[in-house]
């Protein structure tokens, strides 16, 4: 394990890094407006358990075929951007209704929103990347193998995703009820066509994303 001092400095750092306003914020705060408040807290659980397979992935060496393939990253990334189009499609299809879940089961709406999440990390090669240089960077090779520090540093990081996310998610989702009291079918229309344009705007972000 790695030093006190340095343990501190890499939760000084993660947290830095967790609240800085980018795509993952973006979508969760999305989700949790105009879903509610279980509905961002499975989006936060989503993201952040998208940020342990990339762990896993950076411990274990398979990261590394990202940094060192174009193919692979290039690959990951239209995947990404076409699901993260499909989401925005999928929003305008349900432009005018209720702005719970529309066109979805209320059976396991938790479910869905946790494997958006998911997905929405998974298949961003930037991330990826961003793991297998961030946490080496706190390892140190004289404390034990380095591999396994990496796995308790973004065992570590996740958690702190989850508490940072979990907040933001529930406060975004307060709103929501609000929102659907005061709105109706013009209302819910303009707020499709906003999370369209999230999921857009998120798409053409990861497209221009370079190794």
């Amino acid at each position: 394990m790695p030093e006190p001092t340095q343990l501190l400095l890499f939760i000084t750092a993660s947290l830095l890094l967790i609240v800085a306003p980018g795509p993952d914020i973006l979508f969760l705060v999305t989700q949790g407006v105009t879903r509610g408040r279980a509905a961002g807290l499975a989006t936060a659980l989503g993201l952040a358990a998208g940020n342990l397979v990339h762990t896993l992935a950076a411990a274990l060496g398979i990261s590394v075929v990202f940094r060192t393939s174009a193919l692979a990253f290039e690959t990951l990334k239209v995947v990404g951007v076409a699901y993260l189009l499909y989401l925005a499609v999928k929003a305008l299809r349900h432009r005018g209704e209720s702005l719970t879940l529309a066109g979805e089961a209320l059976a396991g709406p938790g479910r869905v929103l946790f494997r958006r999440g998911l997905l929405m990390n998974i298949l961003n090669p930037k991330v990826a990347l961003f793991f297998l240089a961030f946490l080496p960077q706190f390892a140190d090779p004289a404390a034990g193998p380095v591999w396994l520090q990496m796995l308790v540093l973004g065992l570590l990081f996740t958690l702190l995703v989850v508490g940072v996310f979990g907040v933001i998610g529930l406060t975004a989702g307060s709103l929501a009820g609000w929102i659907r009291r005061g709105s109706g079918a013009g209302t819910n229309r303009w707020f499709a066509w906003g999370v369209a344009g999230v999921f857009t705007a998120l798409a053409l972000r990861l497209a221009l994303v370079e190794r």
